[in-house]
This record gives C-alpha cells, sequence and structure tokens, in this order.
C-alpha cells in the first residue's frame, strides 16, 4: 500500500484550487528556505537562477524529472516567510502557484495551492505534487525518496474523481 493522497479540490469565485498540506516540526524560517533557497529546492523539486523578487523572472530545471525540462517562473508575490506566488507555462498549460506558511511554535504548516485551469488534468496532477511535497518531507527528515510509481498512475483515479468543496 502506497501513500494516501491528500489533495482537496476547493471551488473559488475564479474556478477550482488544488490545496495540498504538509507539516514541519520546523521554524517558519527553515521551511521557508526549503521552498525558495536554490540548492535546497533542486533537492526536491527544481534547481533555478535568476534574480528572485516580485514581478522578476527566473529559470529553473526540474532535478527528478527524466531529461531534467527547464521553463521560466515569474514571481507573482514573494512575502518571507509566509508567502511565495509564482506563474508560469509550458506545453502542458498555465501554471499559477502559491506556497502559504504559518506557524506555531516550532511547526510550520505548509499549504500548497495550485490555480486550475479550466482543462488542467487533475489526475496527473495531484499526484505529481503529493510525490514533489512527499520528496520534500523526505529530504527534510533525511529519509529515502519515495518512488513516484507508488503517486502515478496509483492516485491517479483519486484525483480524477475529486469535486469542489
Amino acid at each position: 500500500m502506497g501513500p494516501r493522497p491528500t489533495g482537496r479540490l476547493v471551488a473559488t469565485d475564479t474556478g477550482r484550487d488544488l490545496v495540498l498540506t504538509r507539516t514541519f516540526r520546523a521554524p517558519i524560517e527553515d521551511v521557508w528556505a526549503s521552498i525558495t533557497d536554490p540548492e535546497r529546492t533542486a533537492l526536491w523539486f527544481a534547481s533555478w537562477s535568476g534574480e528572485p523578487g516580485p514581478g522578476r523572472t527566473v529559470r529553473y530545471r526540474l532535478t527528478l524529472e527524466e531529461g531534467a525540462p527547464e521553463g521560466e517562473l515569474r514571481i507573482d508575490a514573494c512575502e518571507p516567510p509566509r508567502r511565495l506566488a509564482v506563474s508560469g507555462e509550458d506545453e502542458y498549460g498555465s501554471w499559477r502557484m502559491e506556497a502559504l506558511l504559518s506557524a506555531d511554535g516550532e511547526t510550520t504548516t505548509l499549504t500548497f495551492v495550485q490555480h486550475l485551469d479550466p482543462d488542467t488534468d487533475l489526475g496527473s496532477v495531484g499526484p505529481g505534487w503529493e510525490y514533489y511535497l512527499d520528496v520534500l518531507a523526505a529530504t527534510r527528515e533525511g529519509d529515502p525518496r519515495p518512488g513516484f510509481d507508488s503517486y502515478f498512475p496509483a492516485q491517479q483515479s483519486y484525483y480524477a474523481g475529486l469535486t469542489p468543496s
């Protein structure tokens, strides 16, 4: 039995959002560094280069994907250590995502939100984000990286069947 899918589909005024949450026993500044420092993001998602800041564009290279695809992301908002919003486009569509952090003592909650296009294939996107966030958790804990096949196609039907709450 593989990891359980945790994502929720939320109705918004402009469409639907995919929402996933992870909690870490770490200060908010440390979790913030895990999602913004290029050396640390390379461990679980992508390396990136460029001058960061709202309104600027950075170049990324996916470090866990075959062929290490590259692209660009625009930084729409950067409010350390609580909110990072980015957007971009590739052959799979447009991507509008946010990472929201909140702290309770030495515990930090990361809420990942992808603002979905109407034609987004949730059955593919959801398992991918579950995987990346679990790799982030494993990296932070020093645990082995999970295998992608435990997420896709294993979680595909869960995500394809989600309806907005």
